[in-house]
């Protein structure tokens, strides 16, 4: 009886893995009529496209999410390391003839392009390990988001093509992500460029070919080349923390009525420009004016947090000094259920956060910010573990 008990388990994964092998056996040969509509060889539909496996981990990672949500100071102080600045700054020397013709071309100066660098990929240390082409097929096979990998499957076919790659050196993220710059296929078709001149785009093997890439992709996500990223500011101590976010945006004259200072006490520059302030760590923490650029940043990736991690390492690679407001160490590190638990508290006790969801989003802002205004607290609008002690009294939380 037990041989028994212990088969049938056995028996079922066995099924299941071979149903999921049907499964996308299917989804390969629909891929191969696809590939024949877009004129792909007929070599690589068989070769390359019909040979694909599926890879179990990829969906893993697609649908699993983060527990916690970073602190900024975690996140910040990992990306923007003293390492990776010296790092950065060597890189920026030795490529410095090159980038200095990229910034004349392109309009984007070169501390940028190498900060983009370390954040993506920590300078090349980790390009990824997943075979691009099936994690594609993969995810394209998996109904939730089919038309989209779909479509990035036939591109990166075609770049296989295009530029004489082979299916073994195409490897990246779990999600197709390639090369030094992490391109998706669709941006590495369109965007990407032959730095080094050889005839080849391998955003792989060539440093230069990537930096262009970058470059090239940057100018047309709106890159202002007469503009910086935004800059680390002192806010006043009556500052009013509704006024900050992305949408609230104010000419620079306008801050500096309201109080807002470099972080060294002169007056803010006299340039007709727009930026928005942010204060990722709330009060305690350091504050940035942002301008249009750091929108373009946003636009490569759309986190916040990455794009002040760009901005200031491209600023530190240049030379500039550490922040004058250090990041707090002390906050706590919360999870989406932490953040429904707090926004649930809030409609409960009267306010309008919107739907409890786990997501900082303005209106949330908005109802913690008011919270902390009838509680004689700082309104920042941010989760302090003040706060969250108050709302939340019988949680724990992580430091």
């Amino acid at each position: 009886m037990k041989t028994i008990a212990l088969a049938w388990p056995i028996l079922l994964l066995s099924n299941m893995l071979i149903a999921q092998e049907m499964d996308f056996g299917v989804c390969i040969t629909d891929f191969q009529e696809q590939a024949r509509k877009e004129s792909i060889s007929e070599r690589v539909i068989v070769d390359v496209l019909g040979n694909l496996q599926p890879q179990n981990r990829v969906i893993e990672l697609d649908k699993s999410q983060p527990e916690f949500v970073q602190t900024f100071a975690h996140y910040f102080n990992l990306r923007v390391s003293q390492s990776r600045i010296d790092k950065g700054r060597e890189l920026y020397n030795q490529h410095r003839e090159f980038l200095a013709a990229l910034t004349d071309e392109y309009g984007v100066p070169g501390q940028y392009l190498i900060a983009f660098w370390g954040l993506e990929t920590n300078f090349g240390g980790y390009l990824g390990t997943m075979p691009t082409l099936d994690s594609l097929a993969t995810l394209a096979c998996d109904p939730r988001r089919s038309a989209f990998f779909t479509s990035e499957l036939m591109v990166a076919l075609q770049l296989l093509e295009r530029e004489s790659l082979s299916p073994d050196e195409m490897e990246g993220s779990w999600a197709g992500a390639m090369g030094h710059t992490q391109f998706m296929p669709s941006s590495y078709w369109q965007y990407a460029v032959d730095g080094d001149g050889d005839g080849q785009i391998n955003l792989w093997a060539s440093e230069q070919d990537a930096l262009a890439s970058g470059a090239n992709f940057l100018q047309d996500l709106g890159w202002n080349r007469n503009e910086r990223w935004g800059r680390e500011v002192k806010l006043p101590t009556d500052f009013s923390y509704l006024e900050a976010g992305l949408e609230n945006t104010r000419s620079l004259d306008a801050w500096s009525a309201v109080g807002l200072l470099q972080t060294n006490g002169t007056t803010l520059p006299q340039a007709h420009m727009n930026g928005s302030v942010l204060v990722p760590a709330g009060h305690t923490g350091p504050a940035f004016l942002v301008y249009d650029n750091f929108s373009v940043i946003m636009k490569w990736n759309r986190s916040e947090s990455y794009a002040i991690a760009v901005g200031r390492l491209a600023d530190r690679i240049a030379g500039a000094g550490a922040l004058f407001s250090t990041p707090p160490a002390d906050q706590p590190a919360l999870t989406r259920d932490h953040l429904t638990e707090m926004q649930q508290e809030l409609i409960d006790r009267g306010y309008e956060p919107g739907e409890a969801d786990g997501v900082m989003g303005p209106a949330t802002r908005a109802a913690l910010s008011a919270f902390q205004t009838d509680s004689d607290l700082i309104a920042d609008g941010f989760p302090h573990l003040q706060s969250l002690r108050i709302l939340s009294p019988d949680t724990e939380f992580d430091l």
